[in-house]
């Protein structure tokens, strides 16, 4: 085990897609906690040192875990040193990492989770913006121009059985806002580009891609989303949220590794090896039955190594 401050030299350090897959091929033959911290900390270099590194840390994860490279083109990036990261961000990962579990709620975890991005070195968001537009069908989403918002009263006149009807049955039944957050009260609109589209369009199209995507609303689908946001387009709030739930297990639950990873890195290869939807015309497909929509797409379902209601079930138990 390492303790905080050389956990955070580590992260500081950071490190490539070959430190990722020399890991995940240990962790998977035998878990040893300092290797998992090692991993989490490779994953927190990415999220708020160095985005670039972010799909070849991933990729390489994914293949030590799975004995198989992703079965898609390179992110391609020229590699430069990474941000320092504040002494703020620290102070506040690990006060939500002690915050005690169910104690936030969903949105408490997604709030405090975003609040970690404010605390990075500035330069950041220029890199970030310019890393997601080097992920497949970004660019050409992104310059099609700030997104229209979805209308509840055009998804409620969808038939039954449509993706428009499905969308709809999600977002009623569950009392779910239907673009998760308010994107005038962030003033997302005013980011500079891309991250006024690209906040505005995870905001809208989360939900969503939990129909398309075959993600249930559950805590494990969850995290298993994020990883698959963060593979389609290197999704910065994803790719943070997922570097906090390793890092988590890393220092309170390394038990729980085989579970994340399995979860996470088929989820992110579900992201990376599915064709781009951040672009989709979706308004044009609400009428269209799901399974003809994935299969329009070219999207297959995700195929969860867990049960997707694992945590629901544990703590019912």
């Amino acid at each position: 085990m390492v303790d905080r401050s050389a956990f955070a030299a580590l992260a500081t350090a950071g490190g490539d897609g070959g430190a990722a897959r020399a890991l995940t091929r240990g962790l998977k033959s035998e878990l040893a906690a300092h290797d998992l911290q090692r991993l989490a900390a490779l994953w927190i270099f990415a999220a708020a040192s160095a985005p670039e590194t972010l799909a070849e840390i991933y990729d390489g994860a994914l293949e030590g875990w799975r004995g198989e490279a992703v079965r898609a083109a390179p992110v391609r990036l020229i590699r430069r040193p990474g941000e320092p990261i504040p002494a703020a961000f620290w102070t506040a990962l690990w006060a939500l990492i002690d915050t005690p579990p169910g104690t936030l709620g969903a949105g408490g975890v997604t709030q405090r989770t975003a609040e970690l991005g404010a605390r990075l070195a500035s330069g950041l968001r220029e890199r970030t913006g310019r890393c997601a537009l080097a992920y497949p069908g970004c660019a050409e989403a992104a310059a099609a121009g700030y997104p229209a918002r979805f209308t509840l009263p055009a998804l409620a006149a969808c038939p039954p059985g449509s993706l428009g009807g499905a969308f709809h049955r999600l977002i009623v039944d569950n009392g779910f806002d239907l673009e998760v957050l308010d994107r005038d009260a962030l003033g997302l609109a005013d980011l500079p580009a891309p991250h006024a589209y690209l906040n505005a369009r995870i905001l809208q199209c989360h939900d969503l891609w939990h129909i398309v995507g075959g993600y249930r609303t559950t805590g494990l689908h969850e995290v298993a989303i994020s990883a698959f946001q963060a593979g389609q387009f290197g999704h910065t709030y994803s790719a943070m949220f997922l570097a906090m739930v390793l890092t988590r297990a890393a220092f309170e639950a390394p038990q729980s590794a085989n579970l994340l990873l399995d979860v996470i890195l088929s989820a992110w290869a579900h992201g990376r090896e599915s064709p781009p939807l951040l672009g989709v015309a979706w308004e044009t497909l609400w009428d269209q039955p799901v399974e003809l929509v994935r299969t329009q797409l070219g999207v297959t379902a995700y195929v969860s190594p867990w049960p997707a209601d694992l945590f629901e079930q544990m703590h019912a138990a």
